[in-house]
């Protein structure tokens, strides 16, 4: 790794940090909808059947009883959304593993489909959910993307993940993936690179099954990103993590998939423009429904309760479970979206300077001066686009980001550790 990214993160690390410090307290509610209504709703399901030891997600055991449970607060979390009067065309939900109990998922999205004009819904799932029985329960209620947490397709990897015994080796994953892979819309494939004890040739058979045997429509492949604590915990199981060959890394991965994919994002490679890439927002905005979950609205961030039992009972009690508030000031604002629409690849300046009644290219003229003489963006009058070293360096970028949200999530988790441990054995 570059002394430049090496820099880079190091800054980026101390400035995502600050901006996850967010002020705890009681619930507070959802603020009514407003013109600038989000058109993203997220859906949490925290529960798995293992747990990952790389993982920095809000995620516990699954316990069915408990599972159950909470499927029935989500439905009326949902409908307090309805009755703010947001109206949400897309639905992402993720985990977890959202379809460890199929028919509740098909319960809520049932739900979604009759209070909002639904148009896209993506779900994440685990290999071993890649069947008929699960396919029936998502197309039932119209999912149009479904999203593999594949990670890696070698089994000493695998192993050391703790993913071999749980979802197969990296052959069986490869036959469920050749199953899905015409059933929706799209399907994707989450992959990890950097992983401790990787190699270039582990990444190379990675790359050649994707693309050779299974002929993919779309894969999303991340840089390992975890919390300080998941990285101490992998560390036991899988090694140490480093940087050194991440720069590498990537580079071969673009370098693969050149030819027959396009960039959607600096980490989301689709044969089709017309793919989704769930990191990709267009306004930003978005409302997060289910415990841990985030929402952005109106240049505030808010976050659900990580504990199970009190997101239950605030719903009930309080309408809300917003339990953890930042409000960004006007220059985080530009800065927040500087990152995750340049995470696209391209900017629209006249569309931001409207946002920002003309001020955001004057909010950020050092840091677009500074990226300029870095050659990560060009800028014209118009638009900002990603050079090929600036699609590096917005990896970088991101990865800082969400080890940010993921040591709050870790920070949120402590405050319930006892509930969690207690759901977790």
């Amino acid at each position: 790794m570059h002394l430049r990214a090496r820099l880079l993160g190091s800054y980026l690390h101390h400035t995502f940090s600050r901006l996850m410090h967010f002020q705890l307290g009681a619930p507070v509610s959802l603020p009514d909808a407003s013109d600038d209504n989000p058109d993203v709703l997220y859906i949490h399901i925290p529960f798995c059947e293992s747990l990952c030891p790389f993982c920095s997600f809000h995620r516990v055991l699954l316990n069915t009883e408990v599972a159950r449970e909470y499927f029935r607060t989500l439905h009326n979390e949902i409908k307090l959304v309805a009755e703010k009067g947001y109206k949400p065309t897309v639905v992402y939900v993720g985990g977890g593993t959202p379809t460890i109990l199929p028919d509740e998922l098909e319960s809520v999205l049932t739900l979604v489909h009759s209070l909002f004009p639904v148009r896209q819904i993506s779900v994440e799932t685990n290999p071993n959910h890649l069947n008929a029985e699960v396919f029936s329960h998502l197309k039932t209620v119209g999912v149009n993307r479904v999203s593999t947490g594949i990670q890696t397709f070698d089994d000493s990897l695998l192993n050391a993940m703790g993913r071999y015994d749980s979802y197969g080796s990296g052959e069986q994953i490869a036959e469920r993936i050749l199953f899905a892979r015409d059933q929706f819309d799209t399907v994707n494939a989450d992959m990890i690179f950097n992983l401790p004890n990787q190699s270039k040739g582990n990444l190379q058979r990675d790359l050649h099954v994707l693309t050779d045997e299974l002929k993919i429509d779309q894969i999303s492949y991340y840089p390992l990103m975890t919390s300080t604590y998941a990285a101490r915990k992998m560390k036991n199981s899988m090694g140490a993590s480093s940087l050194d060959n991440e720069e590498t890394y990537y580079d071969m991965i673009r370098s693969h998939f050149d030819t027959d994919y396009q960039l959607s994002s600096v980490w989301c490679f689709s044969r089709d423009e017309s793919m989704v890439d769930e990191y990709i927002i267009a306004d930003t905005s978005y409302i997060g429904v289910g415990s841990g979950a985030f929402s952005y609205l109106n240049g505030t961030m808010y976050s659900n309760s990580f504990s199970l039992k009190r997101y239950g009972q605030f719903i009930a009690e309080k309408g809300s479970a917003m339990t953890a508030v930042r409000k960004l000031s006007i220059s985080e604002q530009a800065h927040y979206d500087l990152v995750m629409t340049l995470f696209g690849q391209t900017l629209d300046k006249d569309e931001l300077n409207r946002k920002y009644d003309g001020r955001f290219s004057h909010l950020l003229w050092k840091e677009l001066e500074l990226l300029n003489s870095l050659g990560s963006i060009r800028d014209d009058d118009r638009t900002i686009k990603l050079t090929r070293q600036g699609q590096y360096d917005w990896l970088v970028f991101m990865r800082e980001f969400f080890i940010g949200v993921d040591n709050f999530r870790d920070e949120m988790r402590h405050h319930v550790s006892a509930e969690l441990s207690a759901l977790n054995t």
